[in-house]
């Protein structure tokens, strides 16, 4: 009898042990000393008017900047507008990040102007850049610690992009199975210059509907609204979240969640990664209700669609498939699109000029992590191509020995693959897509 009163006792607190473990588990990448046990739970069963406060002192603390800081400086990135680089930070980082704790904490911080610039898009398009200093990027990152947990709690699950522990593959293999479901019809939308065009005034009323700390929204805002220079003109933005700042993938996600919530309620599948999502349906009448939803949300949220690039039509028929995070679906198959494949070429190129003036094993060890890289993302294409530009890697390769020879050519002849074949290359370690697609087939099928 006394076992089973000593039983009764100890097994709520048994059961509370392993609902926090499993809590613990769910939220596993939540920075635990920012978010407790304690909190959990509260984001977990939800908090009183769904609105959370006092969340610009867990901002502040010298351990979540310095955690934010860390992650600044493993990604690296470019000096903003104050020539301040990461490293640079580096060597003074305890007077720097004192600094902006004092600032945060006083509420004297202002960030400083983003540096625009521009990056190559394809096609001769170029897609605009926002660089905010190093400081701001470490100060939005502290934020993003901080608030990311809320938000992450109401995103869905047909939401890849940016998020905690999801990948692109997750959605491609997202999108496989629908196909072979019977959802064939894909609704594919293109939202025009969205991260530039998203209005203020309707993301800030989106955050505020979960958040109610004065100082860390005015802190957003101040972000949203920071000036922008490029080269000799500066202006203050009155829509869009920059490209390149670290808060603006949580922001953009935030403000399409309202679109995940529309198009799945009314029966559609939506598989979006950030701003690029597709819509599947079993049929042509139920897509063409869907672009209608679409488009009314889009009008009401201030965005745009792209007339050119959205479009209806059944993957199964050749000539009807549609183009999601590199690939193309089409008549039963995954393809490589041909603008990932142009983007690879146009890689390569860079990187074997004729005349870049390095010997050829440390050509290929810079090619070898950009061609591992691409094999690893794009292996689960239809089984066609890969031999291909193994080709065009060597080819430039013998162009370059060529040169390095004082001898003009382009690679091409016989005589150029009996001096320098494929088997002298894959010596000097080449990564060779064809041959590591055969080793994986080989081991698959043991």
């Amino acid at each position: 009898m006394e076992m089973n009163s000593k039983q009764e006792v100890e097994a709520p607190k048994d059961e509370i042990t392993r609902q926090t473990s499993n809590l613990r588990f769910r939220w596993e990448w939540a920075e635990a000393s920012i978010w407790t046990d304690k909190m959990l739970t509260a984001l977990e069963n939800g908090v009183k008017g769904n609105k959370w406060f006092s969340l610009i002192d867990k901002v502040h603390r010298p351990h979540t900047l310095s955690m934010a800081w860390e992650k600044v400086r493993a990604n690296k990135g470019a000096a903003g507008i104050d020539r301040v680089t990461v490293e640079r930070f580096a060597s003074k980082k305890d007077t720097y990040l004192k600094e902006l704790e004092e600032a945060l904490k006083d509420g004297t911080y202002i960030p400083k102007a983003v540096k625009r610039v521009y990056i190559p898009k394809g096609q001769g398009k170029m897609r605009p850049l926002g660089i905010p200093s190093v400081s701001d990027r470490i100060a939005q990152q502290a934020v993003k610690l901080v608030i990311e947990p809320i938000f992450e709690k109401e995103f869905l699950d047909n939401s890849y992009g940016f998020r905690p522990g999801r990948k692109a593959k997750d959605a491609l293999r997202e999108v496989d199975r629908l196909i072979a479901e019977g959802y064939t019809f894909a609704l594919d939308a293109d939202l025009q210059s969205y991260f530039d065009t998203i209005p203020h005034h309707q993301l800030m009323s989106k955050i505020k509907a979960h958040i109610s700390d004065g100082r860390l929204l005015t802190l957003i805002e101040q972000w949203l609204r920071q000036e922008i220079i490029e080269e000799c003109k500066s202006w203050i933005p009155d829509q869009g979240s920059p490209q390149g700042a670290v808060l603006s993938p949580l922001l953009a996600n935030l403000y399409l969640h309202g679109l995940d919530i529309v198009i799945t309620q009314a029966g559609g599948k939506i598989v979006r990664y950030a701003d690029d999502f597709v819509i599947l349906n079993k049929n042509q009448e139920a897509a063409e209700d869907m672009l209608k939803i679409v488009q009314e949300w889009v009008t009401n949220h201030g965005l745009t669609l792209h007339p050119e690039k959205t479009h209806i039509g059944n993957c199964l028929i050749e000539g009807q498939g549609f183009e999601f995070l590199g690939y193309r679906f089409e008549n039963k198959k995954r393809w490589i699109r041909k603008k990932s494949i142009m983007k690879l070429r146009d890689k390569v190129r860079m990187l074997t000029p004729r005349t870049c003036g390095q010997s050829i094993t440390k050509v290929i060890k810079t090619l070898n992590p950009v061609l591992r890289g691409w094999y690893e993302y794009f292996k689960h294409a239809n089984k066609w191509g890969l031999g291909t530009f193994d080709s065009f890697v060597r080819r430039r390769l013998r162009a370059i020995l060529r040169k390095q020879k004082k001898r003009p050519g382009m690679g091409w002849v016989l005589k150029d693959h009996m001096t320098w074949p494929n088997k002298f290359f894959a010596n000097l370690g080449l990564f060779v897509m064809e041959d590591h697609r055969r080793l994986e087939v080989a081991r698959q099928s043991r």
